[in-house]
């Protein structure tokens, strides 16, 4: 096969960081090419670059027998490069179908055609099944659908070589695969596909080769088929990685959170309606369903992100129900939001501060009612040290840092406190392998210490692997109780999908419901939320 793609000694530094070291890349046309590594290996930056919006220090870029140089994100669109990102970059005030058609509109008699824009979104939206409404606006969807629109975005500019980082971060598995069907056809029509992940399943299952970057540097270059994922691993890691979770060390203690008949506004129907739930000292409860069903909405209600007009939440007996997000906090509520970027961290400031947030209410980082920026240095290293984030140091900006150490710096300041009640949603989302065990480690240790945690999680695998109990929320609905020794994917998948799980033992029920779409995630109204963390 003809080669698409060619990187050659490329090098790129930043501050205090050598990000990629002599990188050698190469991708043919036509191929599905897995990119995988460790956070901060490098693997998004040797992609920026490719993508024009960073440029090497050093060494060469090759399209199509051609030496390029893309000094910028149009240079790389000129040249067929299209790149979604893990960080989204879309206008959160304009439209699904403006932000697609961005500079690439639609015109008549000289005006932007909002309608053509609209229609050729949602054409494209049907053809790859990636369920859109091309009139809502950004900021009013929950973020799996801004996924879809990035996807949708660098369809629309029908990109020859199509970049995704870490694009089933926040997918079902049902609209995973359907995503891997959209590649299959994207390949089979003789488009390349780079596919940046964590997920060796997803590897193994989508990739015809994979490269695997390590501390800036090219380690292995495999054919998907004759590898495994232990040896990936391995090279990913130089060690091997056992993700067995232990069973806790303790019987379930006193309920720590009580929620009664929550309900939480939506557009056009209630976002959670009359959710009942009970979490234990010592006890992991899983939440699980499609993105968009209430999941993310009553969690945020818990905390007091989001107002709820009918219904209770206590912790530990105490009513919080009408308590503001700073005495809930203080009543014993620690939070790892899904968006770890708007709400869980404050990007232009370093790590001493963002992982000082909410400590620093108390000693020793607050003494004699002021801040101690030694106690919060100290504070900040102790927690980098401790969950192995890479960064150039606690003073760097946390918007700087790769998603997957963006969410260890999350983690780290959540878990630090010792609340009664952690509320963790994706709390392994876009984080590599060894990452995904030293996280579930702390999770494990912090239930044997008593915790009650309460687990959002669009990974099944995870929600099966650290949940006591499993709940599924289907339209705003908690709509089962699993106990874990009944509990599986397919039975799991049927809840999620609102079908009856007797169904389960009919011919055929479980090919209907994974062919079935799954609920559309409704327009949340983001204006709801009574405030930030």
């Amino acid at each position: 096969m003809a080669v698409e793609v060619s990187m050659r000694g490329i090098t790129k530094r930043f501050p205090g960081v050598l990000a990629d070291d002599q990188v050698d890349f190469e991708v043919e046309a036509g191929e599905i090419h897995a990119l995988m590594g460790e956070n901060g290996a490098g693997k998004s930056i040797l992609m920026s670059q490719l993508a024009g919006v960073y440029q090497p220090d050093e060494g060469e870029i090759w399209i199509r027998g051609e030496r390029r140089t893309l000094a910028s994100p149009l240079d790389a669109i000129d040249a067929g490069i299209g790149m979604v990102f893990q960080s989204f970059k879309l206008f959160p005030s304009l439209t699904i179908a403006e932000n697609v058609v961005f500079r690439s509109e639609p015109t008549k008699r000289g005006l932007i055609d909002r309608k053509a824009a609209e229609r050729k979104v949602a054409e494209i939206a049907e053809k790859y099944g990636l369920a859109l409404d091309p009139s809502a606006r950004v900021d009013s969807v929950p973020v799996g659908v801004l996924q879809r629109v990035e996807i949708v975005k660098a369809l629309y500019r029908e990109a020859r070589v199509l970049i995704l980082d870490e694009p089933t971060a926040v997918l079902t598995p049902q609209e995973t695969e359907r995503l891997f069907e959209v590649l299959r056809a994207l390949k089979a029509d003789g488009r390349t596909i780079i596919l940046i992940t964590h997920k060796l399943n997803e590897v193994m299952a989508i990739s015809d080769r994979v490269t695997v970057l390590r501390d800036g540097r090219n380690v292995a270059s495999l054919v998907t088929a004759q590898s495994s994922p232990a040896e990936i691993t391995r090279h990913m890691t130089g060690r091997d990685v056992d993700l067995t979770t232990p069973p806790p060390a303790n019987p379930p203690g006193d309920t720590v959170l009580e929620v009664r008949d929550l309900t939480v506004p939506g557009e056009g129907r209630d976002a959670v309606a009359r959710a009942t739930l009970s979490v234990r000292a010592g006890e992991v409860v899983g939440i699980a369903g499609v993105a968009g069903n209430g999941q993310v909405e009553l969690a945020e209600a818990i905390i007091g992100m989001r107002r709820a007009t009918a219904g209770t939440v206590a912790i530990s007996g105490r009513d919080l129900s009408s308590a503001t997000i700073a005495a809930r906090r203080d009543g014993g509520i620690a939070y790892i939001p899904e968006d770890r970027h708007g709400v869980g961290s404050a990007g232009t400031a370093d790590a001493i501060d963002n992982l000082a947030l909410g400590h620093h209410r108390g000693s020793p980082i607050l003494q004699r009612g002021l801040l101690s920026r030694g106690a919060m240095l100290d504070h900040a290293k102790r927690l980098i040290a401790r969950f192995g984030v890479k960064i150039a140091g606690p003073q760097t900006p946390v918007g700087t840092l790769s998603g997957g150490n963006l969410q260890k710096v999350v983690v780290a300041r959540e878990l630090d406190y010792g609340s009664p009640l952690l509320i963790a949603e994706q709390p392994t989302r876009g984080v590599d392998i060894g990452a995904i065990e030293s996280i579930h480690r702390e999770l494990c240790e912090y239930r044997d210490g008593g915790g009650a945690l309460l687990l959002i999680s669009a990974e099944l695998s995870e929600i099966l692997s650290l949940s006591s109990r499993i709940l599924v929320m289907f339209e705003g609905r908690i709509v089962a109780e699993v106990p874990k020794a009944e509990a599986d994917e397919a039975l799991l998948g049927l809840y999620m999908a609102g079908h009856d799980p007797e169904e389960r033992h009919r011919p055929g029920a479980l090919a209907a419901a994974s062919a079935a779409p799954a609920s559309a995630p409704h327009p949340s109204d983001r204006s709801g939320k009574e405030g930030v963390l």
